[in-house]
């Protein structure tokens, strides 16, 4: 049984081109998640991807905390120079802690903590993300591997986990600056996020 249902979907005009805004919604939850696909994306040919954990502070508030805002917005970018490709924005925000935890969590951030060590002492995993239902996302829209966009090992290894073959690793380097540079090396030195040097 799919941990996802695909319920919507409508088209989405974005600077880069009109994408395939795609509804699903998480069956245990009833959590709501989303795909924005472009082009034909079903086939053998390996598809240009990002799985992209809902960040509001960096996605919507444009955050200099961390990088995401500026992933998202290459991600798109790289797709639409594809012509063809998905991004799944998976509503998992602050690696699974939720928004408040995650403000929380800068509080302490704030005081000297990093990225791993305030997760932790809230009482939570580094990383609590659930990437099952990403896998569900891809296979509902006939996604059969990947070119993934991504600095994270995780992503890569629970994607062949459940199935979804990744073809190649796309570096996702974007947004490095004074605030969240900390927080990268972090990301790098205890999460194994691969960074060039």
């Amino acid at each position: 049984m799919s941990s996802v249902t695909l319920v919507a979907k409508s088209k989405l005009p974005t600077p880069w081109g009109t994408f395939t805004l795609v509804g699903f919604q998480e069956t245990g939850t009833g959590k709501d998640h989303a795909a924005l696909v472009m082009g034909d994306i079903t086939g053998d040919e390996p598809v240009l991807g990002r799985i992209h954990s809902e960040c509001l502070t960096g996605d919507a508030l444009f955050s200099l905390r961390c990088d995401c805002g500026f992933q998202l917005q290459a991600a798109l970018e790289n797709i639409a120079k594809a012509g063809r490709g998905v991004l799944l924005y998976v509503r998992q925000e602050g690696r699974g802690i939720g928004l408040l935890n995650k403000i929380r969590a800068y509080h302490l951030q704030d005081q000297g903590a990093d990225t791993v060590e305030a997760n932790v002492a809230l009482g939570f995993a580094a990383d609590m993300r659930d990437y099952t239902i990403c896998a569900d996302m891809l296979k509902q829209l006939e996604v059969k591997s990947l070119k993934l966009m991504t600095n994270n090992p995780r992503k890569m290894k629970a994607m062949e986990s459940f199935g979804i073959p990744v073809a190649e690793r796309v570096p996702l380097q974007e947004g490095r600056n004074p605030h969240n540079e900390f927080y990268l090396s972090t990301k790098a030195n205890k999460l194994d996020h691969m960074f060039k040097k």
